[in-house]
């Protein structure tokens, strides 16, 4: 089991739960940047928990295949795969402005003044003074 979890693997198993087979949802595991197409195999490794070469162009076709965005995706990869947390843990993105954090595991918005001391001053950095 990984260190963080494994929420890149829990996405693709999810995926299968309805009975999909491995090799239905490799139809479906196409990156639309790069024609990638991520095997029935690597998809199966993906959901065991076993060693898979990540990349880009993998973790978009994964998105495809799961029908997920791209950008959760992208985020279970990286719990996964490099033992960080990503999101919105100061709850802070708008429809129009997406905020992730990479960050360790168990880190809370108190443990991260700087970052909301950045945030704020990006934020206020286009306003003017009325």
């Amino acid at each position: 089991m990984w260190e963080s979890g494994a929420p890149f693997g829990d996405l693709v198993r999810q995926a299968t739960a309805d009975g999909t087979t491995w090799r239905k949802l490799a139809e479906r595991a196409l990156d639309p940047k790069t024609d990638y197409k991520a095997s029935h195999t690597t998809l199966w490794k993906i959901a065991n928990e076993q060693q898979v070469k990540i990349h880009p162009a993998l973790v978009r076709a994964v998105a495809a295949a799961v029908g997920r965005p791209e950008r959760e995706v992208q985020i279970a990869a990286a719990q996964q795969f490099v033992g960080l947390m990503a999101g919105d843990p100061l709850d802070v993105s708008t429809p129009t402005v997406g905020v992730v954090v990479a960050h360790v595991p168990g880190m809370t918005p108190e443990d991260m003044p700087k970052v909301q001391e950045l945030l704020t001053r990006w934020s206020s950095a286009g306003k003017s003074e009325t």
